[in-house]
């Protein structure tokens, strides 16, 4: 995830009345400790609160941790200008239909909605409605320090993209303005990641010369040099062996708003040696199907959809996962995940349900320049 969620931290009686202590079971984010409050914690209360803490909103939440409402620097102000004793409960100044995001949205559409609505905090909720984190927009804007390597694979020729790639490798293809590659790294540099490995094959020196060391996007890029077409994963066993955390490969043609760093947590929770990112796809037969056994017609079904998981070309590698990577062969990702679940090792899928477009043909380059203004 791409901002920390804490669950409710105990709250003293004495701050919330009405609202009893609560169990953690998770060590407290600050912010969010900070911020939360019960509907008859007194005004006088909250701006001792706002007075000594570096947190400038009150999270109002009944027994049940549901958000009632907020209460802002300019809630309180407001109030007081109305008559409002400061002996008064929050209840009567707070602000009941607070807007708030749910938990597991992209950071990049948090920071994007905070921005529009020019809003300095946000509550975040789960699917019941309580409060489960307080984002603020100075933590989005200075993401937290993410030590996770990205490797990126970029060294197919993408043949079915001629006459585009004839001179240009296929991540180095123009959508949006830049090149593909570019926006992939922005965006995990905007995350919070900067260790990058790129591997390289066809046309190389395109990619080197553009992003040379990475320090014109403030990142480090390292190049893993294929001299012969080594698959979507043979690449990998030209890392150094001493990688001690997991790393996340994408193929360097796909363009998604998959959260790198909620990825990259559900791989780690589900202890896996190995994560694929998947996505839903829909196949629909033309015809009416029949369902026929020994001879007897069992049923009849119009036009059906049959839905499948496919490959979204992102992965969670643990250290472990490469002693299977042969050095100087050709190896892809579903071998090695193979070779992994056959080994006794867990392999996770994980669910892609945001944008994500794999750019592989000329229509899928379309799709992806007449999105990427709305979409990044």
């Amino acid at each position: 995830m791409e901002y920390a969620v804490s669950h409710m931290p105990a709250l003293r009686d004495a701050e919330v009345s009405a609202t009893p202590a609560l169990k953690p079971v998770a060590p407290p984010v600050s912010l969010l400790a900070q911020s939360l409050i019960g509907p008859d914690t007194s005004i006088h209360t909250l701006i001792e609160r706002f007075t000594s803490q570096r947190v400038q909103i009150g999270l109002v939440i009944d027994p049940q941790r549901k958000l009632m409402g907020t209460v802002t620097d300019g809630d309180l102000r407001r109030g007081l200008l109305r008559g409002i004793q400061t002996d008064a409960p929050v209840r009567t100044i707070m602000n009941p239909s607070p807007r708030s995001i749910r938990f597991g949205e992209p950071r990049g559409d948090a920071l994007a909605f905070m921005r529009r609505e020019k809003i300095k905090h946000i509550p975040v909720i789960d699917f019941a409605g309580r409060a489960v984190d307080l984002i603020t927009l100075d933590s989005l804007l200075a993401p937290e320090s993410q030590p996770y390597p990205i490797i990126l694979m970029a060294g197919g020729e993408g043949r079915r993209l001629r006459p585009l790639t004839e001179h240009t490798p296929k991540p180095m293809l123009d959508v949006g303005g830049r090149p593909i590659l570019e926006t992939i790294i922005r965006r995990f540099a905007a995350a919070g990641f900067s260790e990058f490995h790129i591997s390289v094959n066809y046309r190389a020196e395109v990619i080197r010369n553009h992003f040379g060391n990475g320090g014109a996007l403030g990142v480090d890029v390292s190049y893993i040099e294929e001299d012969m077409p080594l698959g979507t994963a043979g690449p990998l066993a030209r890392l150094a062996r001493e990688q001690d955390k997991p790393m996340l490969v994408m193929n360097g043609d796909i363009l998604s708003k998959v959260d790198p760093v909620q990825m990259i947590d559900f791989h780690r929770e589900n202890e896996a040696a190995a994560t694929m990112a998947v996505r839903t796809y829909e196949v629909q037969v033309p015809y009416g199907v029949v369902d026929v056994d020994d001879n007897e017609i069992r049923s009849l079904r119009e036009k059906p959809v049959t839905r499948h998981f496919i490959n979204a070309g992102i992965y969670v590698l643990s250290p472990a996962a490469l002693d299977f990577v042969p050095r100087d062969q050709a190896y892809d990702m579903p071998q090695l995940f193979d070779d992994c679940r056959e080994s006794g090792m867990r392999t996770s899928a994980y669910p892609v349900e945001e944008y994500w477009v794999d750019i592989g043909q000329i229509d899928d380059y379309r799709r992806a320049n007449a999105d990427f203004a709305s979409i990044f």
